[in-house]
């Protein structure tokens, strides 16, 4: 081996570079010289399976035929939850198989020569899609996509193809996130009775929530891109790439499992060609290797927005084309990537991005809007990001699950820093079945977006009853899988557990505990918040020695609901509630190895029906119409003040100048209210 390959082989290990041998095909859809796509979105048929016969549509065979035929249909809009689209409270709370199908052409050309692709962004839970009555995918977890390759002796250029899609919300003890059936046996209940139950604080949405695509590639492609980017000491930066293709005269075509350098020109006559392009569209660095580094003196890097002077320096994204050619050095496919070029960096108390200390102000969120429930919707994520911005916030989890490529997408362009999160909400019993499925889920999610610069740590499961002693074992097996995917990102969990009794967290990179002092516990007394949260966070310090984000804290507030003196629900006890964990996070901040604060929730969203919540969760700082409570003023001028202290981030003109208040640091610190 030379020593190029041999400096290679150490840089791929150093970065954690994630090689896989078999066929992904889940590269997002795009249009390119070699590529075309086309959306499915729009308006499907739809309809529910009859609740005491929820099998009948397999029985009679819906998939063969249209589903207007078979019965009664209603319109549904793709991508959305079909919960909330209708009038009727017997879909809204459905429980079982619900039926979608519509119709589509394919237009001549991609009849000969092509590969063509149905790509689902996300169905949940559990989908089976057919198209002309033959079926050609299914696929289980509610958030996270999906490919099918299509036959074309199965297509038609010449009419229109049926494409038609059965998905199931029933949750169990072995699906990601867990749920059980409840039959009562009492006789005052209706003759089939059943409810889904499940321990998660939001709504079990159900839909095709994210786009549907039909796109074609050539017959040898550009199968999978892996990318990942590192500094050096002299300030030049290396991409390190592996190109996967699949060749139409043979099998996948993978590299060596020894990193070994692939030549230039294979015995197909195909040959990878990798250019890396500024935003002016400036080539600042080639290679020509299915396998290999691209070096890039002053390189511009990835930041997060809040810690340069100016927004456009902010999530600087460089294109890499990757091509992949024949003899006659033509391109039979071509596929852009954006990268960011960033190195992150953590130990035993800080977490570093470029060298530079990173603190965590944020968010809890939820994909959750009015009417259209999980269902994206670009108006909404644009105007989420907006308010985001707004708040001075630099980062937030995908709580609760993977959110839509497009939202990730965004996040990367804006420069917000994520933490990928995993639907393991609240799991228990540890079963190996439920780790298959759990396991299964983080392969996809990590193969979904190891290459986004805003993704700067893994997220494996939130409150899961991790008290338990099974827990360790099977915890301690899903770090592992984790760190050998990747080792270029720390990962962590979020526990709600007490310090002595958890399980799960003495194997994170990093650890994140959720707290509700004075809310759900000593409800209302907001004196006991501050002693309370220091206390607890040296604790977790003292005995893990890691560094620590507080992941949610945070009081359900009845926008408008008003009262002096403060009582919970009203915006005053919100605003107060605040200020006593701001007080504990400053002297935190100044004494342990506390890096993050996210409160919980970025705005109001759906739950199921239950006493203890009015209409969804309230804890928002902004409704779940995106107006802002008082508290968004208030947290708004604290995540501000705190970007401009530790990061030099200008303070918008409009905040009002801050009023010093005193802290448990010793010291005077700012706040506007």
């Amino acid at each position: 081996m030379t020593n190029a390959m041999k400096y290679l082989s150490l840089l791929l290990g150093l970065c954690g570079l994630v090689c896989f041998t078999e066929s992904k095909g889940i590269l997002f859809p795009q249009e390119s010289e070699t590529r075309e796509r086309k959306s499915l979105d729009g308006i499907w048929q739809f309809r529910i399976a009859p609740r005491n016969d929820p099998e009948l549509g397999f029985r009679n065979e819906w998939f063969k035929r249209p589903l207007q035929e078979t019965g009664e249909v209603t319109l549904m809009p793709v991508p959305s939850s079909y919960n909330d689209i209708t009038q009727s409270k017997e879909i809204r709370d459905h429980v079982g198989w619900a039926w979608y199908d519509r119709e589509f052409w394919i237009p001549k050309q991609w009849m000969s020569q092509r590969k063509i692709y149905l790509r689902f962004g996300g169905v949940n839970y559990h989908a089976i899609v057919w198209v002309n009555g033959v079926q050609v995918a299914e696929h289980a977890g509610g958030h996270l996509p999906f490919v099918a390759e299509l036959d074309a002796a199965n297509l038609s250029a010449q009419r229109t193809n049926r494409l038609t899609v059965a998905i199931n919300n029933t949750l169990n003890q072995n699906t990601i996130p867990q749920g059980s059936i409840f039959r009562p046996t009492a006789t005052r209940y209706p003759p089939g009775y059943f409810t889904l139950n499940y321990n998660f604080d939001f709504f079990n949405y159900a839909g095709i929530h994210r786009p549907v695509y039909l796109y074609t590639t050539p017959t040898s492609y550009i199968d999978d891109i892996t990318v990942s980017t590192n500094l050096q000491e002299d300030g030049t930066a290396l991409v390190i790439y592996n190109i996967e293709t699949v060749r139409a005269s043979a099998a996948l075509f993978h590299n060596d499992v020894n990193f070994g350098w692939i030549p230039t020109v294979n015995q197909d006559g195909l040959s990878i060609v990798v250019r890396l392009e500024d935003k002016s569209g400036n080539i600042v660095a080639t290679g020509t290797h299915g396998i290999g580094y691209l070096s890039v003196p002053n390189a511009t890097l990835w930041w997060p927005f809040s810690m340069v002077k100016k927004d456009e320096q902010a999530g600087y994204l460089y294109t890499m084309v990757v091509s992949l050619q024949n003899l006659a050095k033509l391109d039979v496919d071509v596929y852009r990537l954006k990268i960011g070029i960033r190195h992150l960096a953590w130990d035993n108390t800080t977490f570093t991005i470029n060298g530079k200390p990173f603190y965590f102000r944020g968010f809890g969120r939820h994909e959750d809007f009015d009417v259209r429930g999980r269902g994206i919707d670009n108006v909404m994520i644009v105007k989420d990001h907006n308010l985001i911005k707004w708040t001075g916030a630099n980062s937030y989890r995908t709580s609760h699950y993977p959110y839509s490529e497009e939202i990730m997408d965004l996040t990367d362009e804006l420069g917000i820093v994520i933490i990928d999160e995993i639907s393991a909400v609240s799991i228990d019993g540890f079963g190996q079945e439920l780790l298959e499925t759990h396991t299964k889920q983080m392969r996809e999610l990590v193969q979904r977006d190891k290459n986004r610069a805003s993704v700067v740590m893994w997220s494996i499961a939130n409150e899961p009853q991790s008290q338990k002693t099974e827990a360790g074992p099977y915890f301690k097996n899903l770090f592992a899988l984790v760190r050998e995917l990747d080792k270029s990102r720390p990962v962590t969990i979020v526990v709600a557990q007490d310090y002595r009794t958890d399980k799960a967290a003495e194997y994170a990179d990093i650890i994140c505990i959720n707290r509700y002092y004075a809310w759900y516990s000593d409800t209302g007394h907001t004196e006991v918040i501050t002693a309370s949260m220091i206390q607890d966070v040296h604790n977790w310090i003292n005995k893990f020695h890691r560094p620590l984000i507080i992941a949610e804290y945070g009081a359900d507030t009845v926008a408008g609901l008003h009262s002096s003196p403060q009582f919970v629900f009203t915006e005053e006890f919100q605003l107060e509630y605040l200020r006593e964990h701001f007080k504990a996070f400053d002297a935190l901040r100044a004494n342990t190895t506390l890096i993050g604060e996210m409160i919980w929730n970025f705005a109001d969203f759906m739950t199921g029906q239950g006493i203890t919540r009015i209409v969804g969760n309230r804890k928002g700082i902004f409704t779940r119409e995106r107006q802002p409570k008082a508290s968004a003023h208030l947290l708004r001028s604290r995540y501000h003040f705190l970007a401009n202290e530790i990061d030099g981030y200008p303070i918008p003109e409009d905040l009002p100048q801050p009023i010093p208040i005193y802290t448990p640091r010793g010291n005077v610190r700012h706040d506007e209210m």
